[in-house]
């Protein structure tokens, strides 16, 4: 069974956040997660860019993840 509480890849301990970008960059559906800076590195990107992202959709109030 899937470790829900920690990076699948490196892991560290998931926050609210890390689920969160997951499921809405990656899949909805996830029930196991790669943390900011291991998801920022499968998308080639800096985490400062998925940061961004996070802010984005909680700012926004669309997204039911972020709330």
């Amino acid at each position: 069974m899937p470790d829900s509480e920690h990076c699948m890849k490196c892991g560290a301990k998931l926050m609210q956040d890390d689920k969160a970008i997951y499921r809405k960059m990656v899949l909805r559906t996830a029930d196991s997660f790669l943390c900011i800076d291991c998801l920022a590195e499968y998308f080639g990107v800096s985490r400062a860019a998925i940061e961004e992202k996070i802010r984005y959709f909680r700012e926004s109030g669309n997204c039911a993840l972020f709330r």
